[in-house]
């Protein structure tokens, strides 16, 4: 019963998030609901001992932590980390595509997802928009989330007929393959409002006036496509100044099998470790005297573009974390060196899902490390530091473990596969922390629909939580480098 609710609370969380921007914002609102205060960037900090912050960056990274009430400069921070983004189809800065008489929507493969698993998907678009907001003689511009709930696109499959050596193997060209059908122009054209042109800057050659400000209509994009989102986000057309969306699937996540002991959904890869992180601190840090005798700080920090190698202004790569932990330490102590002895004693849980043992593919795996559904987060080895994780941080990990009797697997890949990697050693190698690379089971990694097991969402929040709760006494016992 514990594992379904942490599970069901999950599935609202990825049923709310469609995009990293809104998982930003499902995930600011549970915490301003936990009584977490949101600071920002651009101004100065000021930060008690005791208290709870959060911030975000383009929106599409957050920041929270939870100073302890013995915190000193100097002191460590205690990091889950993990990643709001995943695999998608992303629109094009021109989506306007005109083919055989049917309105297409250009996208743009975002990651390295599974392609073929985008084909005749009730599909809709979400993401963000820049608005422009006129009041009086002046103007201004807002940022304004915006999801289509209805399926408004589709990406149909040749029939067979048409393809005979199709199950022979499928070759997906994201060019000319994953471009989903809007509408048919005809249709598009008798239900087109008689001052849509005008609205989306497509005046007349002899009328420049009404076409003097740059919109994404016209030329850019399908009026109707930009009917739809105003019309969803409460603005005219000719109000939409630029937008960042991405196609989505509209089919719900869910609690699902027979057993009723998976979560069916798109987006696992990494919400799931996103929403574990973001319950477990807020769980940590929520009872009255959960930070009376913290000596550090407790955090989560969830990036963009980890997918896409992390390397932008709010990516892991960017200086977000050790912005983060510099201008903490520096509000309690002045002195500079102070956030390089922090560092040292700080630790990361790089928290990203790792691939379950798959009966149909059990070759797939190297015979001593099968990861397997309800038994537990995965630390994940690699020799080549593809990983971040040693002896030290595993133990660490295992210690925190066998004290809550959570279970516990490992992973290295086959010698004769590739390895990916995770915000793990970038973090390390950047920031110099040290570094556990962890993450739950899951099938259908990069799908549009993924699934993982229920167990494993409550061992991955119970295993967070304690280790918000237990690793400043724990560090205290371990000698290394003296």
């Amino acid at each position: 019963m514990e594992s379904s609710a942490v599970a069901a609370d999950l599935v609202d969380f990825l049923n709310a998030s469609p995009t990293a921007f809104h998982a930003v914002d499902e995930a600011k609102k549970r915490l301003k609901s936990a009584g977490y205060v949101q600071i920002d960037e651009k101004q100065d900090w000021d930060l008690k001992a005791g208290n709870k912050y959060f911030f975000t960056r383009n929106y599409s990274t957050i920041v929270a932590f939870a100073i302890g009430k013995k915190y000193v400069a100097g002191n460590g921070f205690h990091i889950v980390g993990a990643h709001t983004d995943s695999p998608c189809l992303k629109l094009k800065p021109v989506t306007k595509v005109i083919k055989s008489g049917f309105l297409e929507v250009g996208v743009q493969t975002y990651g390295g997802g599974l392609w073929h698993t985008w084909f005749d998907r009730d599909l809709t678009v979400a993401g963000r928009m820049i608005i422009r907001n006129k009041k009086d003689s002046s103007e201004s511009y807002l940022h304004k989330l915006v999801r289509i709930e209805e399926p408004i696109m589709r990406i149909p499959t040749l029939a067979i007929h048409l393809d005979r050596g199709v199950n022979d193997g499928f070759k997906v060209n994201t060019q000319t393959h994953l471009l989903p059908v809007l509408a048919t122009s005809i249709k598009a054209e008798l239900n087109k409002p008689a001052s849509i042109d005008d609205a989306t800057g497509n005046a007349a050659p002899n009328d420049r006036s009404k076409s003097s400000k740059r919109t994404p209509g016209g030329e850019q994009h399908h009026s109707l496509l930009l009917q739809l989102l105003a019309a969803q986000a409460g603005c005219e057309p000719g109000d939409i100044c630029d937008f960042e969306l991405q196609a989505c699937d509209t089919q719900p996540s869910i609690i699902a099998g027979a057993m009723k002991e998976f979560v069916f959904s798109g987006r696992l890869d990494n919400l799931c470790m996103s929403f574990c992180s973001l319950k477990a601190l807020i769980d940590a840090t929520s009872p009255k005297n959960s930070l009376e005798d913290e000596v550090g700080v407790r955090m989560v920090a969830l990036f963009d573009h980890e997918e896409v190698g992390s390397n932008s202004a709010q990516g892991a790569g960017s200086p977000v974390m050790f912005d983060a932990l510099s201008r903490v330490t520096s509000t309690f102590g002045p002195d500079s060196k102070l956030i390089q002895k922090a560092i040292q004693k700080s630790f990361l849980v790089s928290a990203d899902m790792a691939h379950a043992l798959h009966p149909n593919y059990p070759d797939k795996h190297e015979e001593n490390h099968q990861p397997k559904f309800h038994s537990g987060l995965v630390i994940k080895h690699n020799a080549n530091q593809r990983y971040a994780t040693n002896a030290i941080t595993s133990f660490v990990f295992r210690e925190i473990a066998a004290k809550h009797n959570i279970p516990l697997q490992d992973f290295v890949i086959r010698n004769d596969m590739p390895c990916g990697s995770t915000i793990g050693p970038i973090l390390a190698s950047g920031v110099g922390i040290r570094t556990v690379d962890v993450g739950a089971p899951q099938w259908s990694m990069h799908s549009i629909r993924e699934m993982c097991a229920v167990d494993d969402v409550k061992h991955s929040y119970d295993h967070f939580k304690a280790f918000f709760q237990d690793f400043s006494q724990l560090d205290g016992k371990i000698a290394v480098d003296i």
